[in-house]
Parts: C-alpha cells; structure tokens; sequence
C-alpha cells in the first residue's frame, strides 16, 4: 500500500500482529455483528409490518431474504470497489447506505418499499462493510489471524444477543417507524468503524532504493478470476456452497420444532439464546486453536472436522423427542457452529494469501449467495410436503457432512503436493550438506589426481621459498571449508611418502587453518 489509499494487498508490508491491528480487530467485531444479526433482529417487526400493510408471514420474511442476498451476492462489486478506492472509503460509504436505508424504510407507504430501501439499500451498505473489514483484518494479522476471526466472529452472536432485545424495546416505545429509525442512526457506528480502517503503510526507504523500485508495476486487477486457478480454491467453493444449503437451516427451524413438541413461545425461543451464548465462547476458542504450531498447517482438515461435527449434530439431533433433548443439541450445535463461523474465512486466507483475499471473498460469497436463497426455502418445502422436523435436520446434516467430505478428500487427492513442500531455508541446508558429503567423498580422489601433479612440481617449489609463498597468498579464503578439509588429508599422504617435505606442508597448512598439533 505504501501510504497511498489505494489497497493493493499490503505486498512488501509485514502483518504488525498488534498495534493498531486491535482497533481494526474491534471494527471487525462490530460489522461482523451488525452484518449477521440485523437481518434476524428486522424479524422482530415483522408482526406489526403484516398488520401495517396487511401482508402474510411470507411476506415480510422476504426482507430478511434479501438481506442476506444482497450481504453475500454483492461479493464481487465489493471486491471490485476495494481494489480500485481501498477499504477505508468503501466502508464508509457502505455505513452511510446502510443507515440511509432503514430511515427510508421508516417512511415506507406499503411492503415493495420496505423491500427496497431495508432489503438492498442496508442489504447493499452490510455488505460494503463486512467484506472490507475481513480484508483488512487478514492484512493487519498473520501470526495471530486465527485468534483475531474467532474474535471477530464472535461478533455475530454477541450482537445477535444485543439488538434482538433492543428491537423489541424499541417496538415497544415507539413502534416499528421509530425503531427503524434509531436503527438507522445506530447504523452510522459503521462509519466509524470505517475510519479505524487505517491502510498499511510501509517503512521509508532511502533514495537509492527508491530508484531501484522505480520499475513500472503491472497494472491491479479490480476482480481477479484467476484465483480459479488454484485447485484449493475451487475445492473449497464447491465445499462452501454445499456447506450452506444446510448451516443455516436448523437454527431456523428448531424454535418451531419446540413448539411442535408442546413447549411454550418463551421457552421454545430460549432455545436460539442457549445456542448464541455457547457460540459467543466457541469461536475465540476455535480460533485459539487453529493458531496452534501443529494445528494451523492443518486448517483445511481442522475446518472439516467442524463441518462434520456440526453435520453430525443435526443428525442426532432430529432425533430429538422432548425439551431436554433440544436442549442437548443446541448446546453441541452452538459448539460446531461457532467453530465452522471461526475457521470459514480464515481457511479462504490460507489457501489464496492475502494478495487475492479481496476478490476470492466476493466470488465465494457470490456462490454462497445462490445456496444461502435456496437452503432454508427448500427445507420448508420438504417440511410443508413431508410436515416432520426430523427429515429436515436429517437433509441439513447430511449437506453439511457431503460439504465436510468434499473438502477433505479433495484436498487429499489433488492438494496432496502442497503440506510436503519443505521450507527453502531447509532445502538451502540439505543442499550444503549434499555438496559437504560430495566434496568428503572426492577427497582421496582429487589428492590421487592433484597429488601426482602437485608432487612433481612440490619440490621445486619448495627450493625457491618465494613461489612457495606467493603461491600461498594466491587462494585467498577461497572455500575455505574445501581447503580445510583436502589440506590434512593432503600433508597426511605427504608426510607418509616424504616425512620432512610433509612437515614443511604441516607448517604452511597450519598458517591457514590447521592447529600446530595437528603437524606433529
């Protein structure tokens, strides 16, 4: 980046791991809470919404629907505007959209203008704001990155505990009018978090290196599609679409499957808080352990196992007969859902780097996008046809072990060159000792040549003392390592054919490298 505001990866520019790192940590929290949960905390209004505009339940769902679309459809056009304005500007903005959108929403005369303004206006701005932040929190932490998206991530449920309480207060005070509203004010807090966004900028350098750097750079993609080169990429878009036809399934349904079982409203919806408490203290956790030395050259197959943990307890769970038991499965959910909500983005940043990071999170949020309108709608046309819970925690499970499964094995298979790839340092260290071992194993072998050679012309250029040392004084500290090595083996044989001429050798050997002792 280079102090400029244009983002063009941060290439030459170390991750500080800390320092101002935090603040943008803390942005990140913030949007990724705004983000995931205000599409869920709209729904508190949706029964004075249905009375307003004399609309059904299907009806006012379709904001939340949107919402989400806009969040993770508009991937690529975020992409594309960060890498032509930077994060700072685009965040900023987004805040203004998304603020601008619900105060329109609150002046709305029937239901399509609530679809436009809440829908894509704040659909558009959350969206302008939660790519940004991920970016810039992949730029600003390397060695602690997965310890900052656990944190980061536990923005969704921390918020999603906040603004669901604060949505029915408001309601309760001023109506659905006034609570979109100080929605809409409380939205601007993203411009702030915007401004924390500070670019990286990389150490002055002097005037000759400079000059140096003064070759034209090729020119920056705004949306680079060759991250689909990368066989690790598409194996896991494919995997993160699969994935999200079921993620999101149960903790739509499992509030209306307690009902189903005889429980209470406030108790059945008690069920969805024991869920976003356990997630709030899973995802830190999750991201403590993916930064672990053995654990994070192992990420993709970490971020499997949490697929098929999660998969596994939907499974289980639509087995489920009484309260106690839901009780039991959103435990174990929240578990495995904060820990695939920790580890999503941060695999995405192992796999491209953070060079491509901007624009392979819009194309797989793009993708995602498509599964996230086609997941839940078609659960609940298997509940309507089927009207049994079991069979759509069943197909949710399995989508989600089938996303576990895929990623695995497929990395297994065509990603198998990648972990065996050594350190250059290491390969620098093997290839000196290779060439050590060759030049130890060539020695007797080049005194045998060498040696006749040198022997013949050794006398007399021990009879003019002068060559002797001009010849001396011509191998200056040339592979001294090499010289170490032939030079005894070398007054060894001589002093064996030629004690006193071996001694003379010893004596002019032992002026370089060799100890005095070793000529005795």
């Amino acid at each position: 980046m280079g102090g400029v505001a244009l983002d063009d990866g941060g290439s030459g520019v170390k991750a500080p791991d800390g320092g101002w790192g935090w603040a943008v940590l803390f942005g990140c929290f913030v949007i990724t809470g705004f983000s995931y949960a205000f599409p869920k905390a709209v729904s508190v209004f949706f029964k004075e919404l249905i009375k307003e505009f004399d609309v059904g339940y299907s009806d006012t769902a379709w904001i939340s629907s949107i919402l989400l679309a806009m969040l993770y459809g508009s991937g690529p056009l975020c992409s594309v505007l960060v890498n032509r304005f930077g994060c700072r500007p685009v965040m900023m903005v987004g805040g203004l959209f998304a603020s601008l959108g619900m105060i329109l929403a609150s002046f709305a005369t029937n239901i399509i203008h609530i679809y436009l303004s809440t829908g894509v206006i704040t659909g558009l701005g959350l969206a302008l704001n939660f790519q940004p932040s991920l970016i810039m929190l992949n730029r600003y932490f390397n060695e602690k990155r997965p310890l900052a998206n656990g944190l980061a991530a536990a923005g969704s449920p921390v918020a999603l505990c906040c603004l669901s309480p604060l949505g029915q207060a408001l309601q309760y005070m001023y109506g659905w009018r006034g609570g979109f509203l100080i929605l809409g004010g409380l939205l601007l807090n993203c411009c702030a978090c915007g401004a924390l966004m500070r670019p990286l900028t990389a150490p002055k350098k002097s005037e000759e290196d400079q000059a140096v750097e003064e070759k034209p750079k090729p020119k920056h993609k705004l949306l680079d599609f060759s991250v689909f080169k990368d066989r690790g990429f598409v194996i896991y878009t494919v995997a993160a679409a699969i994935m999200v036809l079921g993620l999101f399934v149960p903790p739509v349904f499992v509030v209306s499957y307690a009902k189903e079982l005889g429980n209470e409203d406030t108790k059945s919806a008690l069920l969805l808080t024991i869920l976003g408490f356990i997630d709030i203290f899973a995802r830190p956790t999750c991201g403590i352990i993916a930064g672990l030395k053995w654990v994070r050259p192992r990420c993709v197959y970490f971020f499997s196992f949490a697929m098929i943990f999660n998969g596994t307890t939907d499974i289980i769970g639509s087995m489920s007969k009484d309260y106690s038991a839901l009780v039991v499965f959103c435990i174990f959910f929240g578990i495995s859902y904060g820990m695939v909500g920790a580890l999503q983005f941060e695999v995405l940043m192992a796999i491209v780097g953070t060079e491509k990071f901007s624009s392979a999170i819009g194309l797989v949020l793009l993708v995602e996008a498509v599964a996230v309108l086609v997941g839940p709608p078609g659960a609940g046309r298997l509940l309507d046809a089927t009207k049994v819970y079991m069979y759509v925690f069943l197909l949710a499970g399995c989508e989600v072990v089938l996303s576990a499964v895929v990623l695995c094995v497929c990395n297994l298979l065509f990603i198998k060159k990648k972990p065996q790839q050594s350190d250059p340092s290491a390969k620098m260290e093997m290839a000196v000792t290779e060439t050590e071992m060759e030049q130890l194993n060539k020695v007797p072998q080049d005194d045998h040549e060498d040696g006749g050679d040198r022997r013949g012309a050794e006398p007399k250029k021990e009879q003019e003392g002068e060559q002797s040392n001009q010849e001396t004084s011509e191998k200056p500290e040339v592979e001294p390592q090499n010289r170490s090595t032939k030079e005894p083996e070398c007054s060894k044989d001589e002093m064996d054919s030629d004690p006193e001429k071996g001694t003379k050798e010893a004596t002019k050997v032992n002026g370089c490298l060799v100890e005095p002792e070793s000529s005795l």
